[in-house]
């Protein structure tokens, strides 16, 4: 089964970021038009209830995960400025395999982040 998934850290806590806002959108054109194709929060465990995409094939092409980073912080009682460093974490990456089995992890605090592919 291909798929596409994520799951977030919040390395500030040391925990999983329960609660963060996740949006998955897809390129349409070259000209950067987007679609969004899913949007969801994370559970206890930072991860989504489902993969984002998934199936015997997915559609490859560009892709954008947005997460809402400081609506999370913010949510925990974390002070931030306004505007907050990182408000949003975007992340675009390339789908290119149809039957691939994509993890797009996001490790964050209120001023830094970083990703991988995972498996």
């Amino acid at each position: 089964m291909a798929k596409l998934s994520t799951h977030v850290l919040d390395t500030l806590s040391g925990r999983p970021a329960a609660g963060m806002s996740v949006r998955l959108d897809r390129r349409l054109d070259a000209r950067d038009a987007w679609a969004s194709v899913a949007q969801t929060q994370t559970n206890v465990d930072g991860r989504t209830d489902r993969p984002l995409l998934e199936g015997e094939t997915i559609p490859t092409g560009r892709y954008r995960l947005v997460f809402g980073v400081s609506d999370y912080f913010r949510s925990l009682g974390q002070s931030l400025p306004h505007p907050a460093f990182l408000e949003e974490v975007s992340l675009e990456f390339g789908l290119a395999e149809p039957r691939g089995s994509y993890h797009v992890p996001l490790v964050c605090t209120p001023w830094s982040y970083s990703t991988y592919r995972g498996s």
